[in-house]
């Protein structure tokens, strides 16, 4: 069995229940696992890594993103669009997805998370073009060739504006084709096991491009299988007006009709909820992917994070899709989040060390997990070291853990290891060549905006 030391680490944030900081310390992995966090680890044979300078993290856990928007950034018409505009001009670009761009977004956004600190990542596609299959397929096999530790979700879309819902109709699918290719992925890629690699959960849109009845089965499916549900909700306000004038609903309590406030359900965004729906939200233990850069530039707003962690509501963190986001930094992620509470509920509102947990221990309870999101012995062997001896870290030597998000210009990695892998070294990419995939990324963009008649 291989082992890797991590040695004279100028701090190691183990993330267990005692919050744990150690100066000068040392992380030993065996195999797929921490073995052990302490001073002065010896192992014969380890492969040791030289941390002095370094602060070591457990790998960051990513609960929402789309990872075919990498191929769509910046997008120019829809650069200053409210969420409803912004997606009506994205599905005529999206209908020209191929499962190669799929793969090829998953590498782009995949490293990038990897990159700078994520080690496990979700993913939401939704949008599938009429008689395209397989971009599920595609992206798995591009996660595995990185190295991540992957959570796709198969999402769906069925209700396009012939029936009232917001995609055109050919961005839409048959919902008995949406549930048996949901089956088909999770009988062929997920995997329940301890330190699993992938697990699949199923994920319809929105409650304005998927029926009532398809959320029901969905969730019906979710049960069968024993995996896990997601959707967006409570992003804008345009949604909840939608639902209170469709279903006479608002969205949680759309969505608690039809069997979704269940403990294996994660939301993403809720951003606008009242104090009475967190309080059954904590009560359902549904989890919360808080995504606060596409939030913001998309001014949809800024969910109540410390109202949901004093509820008791599992709360992760999200880069989101990166074309409204455009970028997928879970680093830069995280001061973001650090930043936008002091605004919202007081300087003192969210500590460094609180947005921290939100991206390691609060990610991988939203996604049902154990394993992962902290460096305790027998947890996965997902480890993210920072080099804070660099000049943007100078004169942080008083805290080098909050350093981490107050200073730095830089959020790539020193070394990401994932399930005692080291695929991130010197901030560069081992397993993909990034200069080729920016390449290819590039004219992969431009061919689907022309297709789109976006550019010429």
């Amino acid at each position: 069995m291989a082992s890797l030391l991590i040695k004279n680490a100028r701090r190691v944030v183990v993330m267990d229940d005692a919050g744990t900081e150690l100066s000068d310390a040392d992380v030993l992995i065996r195999g797929r696992e921490i073995a052990a966090v302490g001073k002065d680890l010896k192992a014969d044979g380890a492969r040791v890594l030289d941390a002095r300078g370094c602060v070591v993290i457990p790998g960051m856990v990513n609960t929402h993103h789309h990872l075919c928007q990498t191929l769509t950034r910046a997008t120019p018409a829809a650069q200053d669009a409210k969420l409803f505009d912004w997606l009506v001009y994205h599905y005529a670009v999206w209908r020209h997805l191929t499962p190669e761009d799929a793969a090829l977004g998953a590498t782009v956004g995949l490293g990038e998370l990897l990159l700078t600190g994520c080690t496990t990542s979700t993913d939401h596609t939704y949008l599938y073009p009429r008689g395209t299959t397989g971009l599920v397929d595609a992206q798995i096999e591009a996660a595995r060739a990185l190295g991540i530790r992957f959570h796709p979700t198969r999402g769906s879309m069925s209700v396009g504006t012939s029936q009232g819902g917001l995609p055109p109709d050919d961005c839409t699918q048959d919902e008995d084709e949406i549930l048996r290719d949901g089956e088909r992925l999770i009988g062929k890629f997920h995997d329940p096991a301890r330190l699993s690699l992938c697990r699949v959960a199923l994920a319809p849109c929105a409650p304005f491009s998927v029926s009532p009845e398809l959320m029901k089965e969905t969730a019906a499916l979710a049960k069968k299988t024993g995996v896990r549900l997601h959707t967006h909700l409570c992003e804008t306000l345009d949604e909840e007006a939608y639902c209170l004038e469709r279903y006479g609903l608002r969205p949680i309590d759309f969505v608690e009709s039809l069997g979704w406030m269940d403990a294996n359900v994660w939301l993403a965004h809720m951003v606008h909820v009242s104090d009475e729906e967190i309080a059954r939200l904590a009560k359902a233990k549904v989890g919360v992917a808080h995504c606060p850069s596409s939030n913001f530039r998309l001014g949809s707003g800024a969910a109540p994070v410390r109202r949901y962690l004093d509820a008791g509501v599992a709360v992760g963190l999200a880069v989101d899709g990166s074309a409204s986001n455009d970028t997928s930094d879970m680093l830069g992620e995280a001061r973001q989040a650090l930043l936008v509470h002091r605004v919202k509920s007081g300087v003192s509102s969210m500590p460094a060390r609180d947005v921290l947990r939100l991206a390691t221990r609060g990610g991988a309870a939203v996604l049902g997990r154990d394993d992962v999101g902290s460096l305790e012995p027998g947890k996965a062997a997902d480890v993210a070291v920072f080099d804070t001896a660099r000049l943007d870290y100078a004169g942080a030597a008083g805290d080098p853990t909050a350093a981490l998000l107050f200073c730095g210009a830089s959020h790539r990695t020193k070394w990401t290891i994932v399930d005692g892998r080291v695929v991130v070294s010197d901030g560069r990419l081992l397993t993909a060549d990034e200069g080729e995939v920016a390449r290819r990324a590039d004219a992969a963009s431009l061919r689907l905006l022309r297709a789109a008649g976006a550019i010429a």
